[in-house]
């Protein structure tokens, strides 16, 4: 049997959706060892003068 620890993480970017996961994953690899996954959790954007401002996302990133 295999398990694996889940951890909860969030992430913003000015540019784009793509752009929050790949800061996620580099900023928590620094510190965390054998990241396996990323889940999106949630998604939400800042909208300021009717143009998106921030992406903002919460993941659960999967560690073995």
């Amino acid at each position: 049997m295999a398990v694996m620890k889940v951890i909860e993480v969030l992430s913003s970017s000015s540019k784009s959706w793509e752009d929050a996961t790949a800061k996620v994953v580099k900023q928590a690899s620094k510190s965390i060892k054998n990241v396996r996954s990323v889940y999106v959790q949630d998604q939400s954007a800042v909208v300021v003068d009717g143009k998106v401002s921030e992406y903002r996302m919460a993941f659960y990133l999967g560690i073995w």
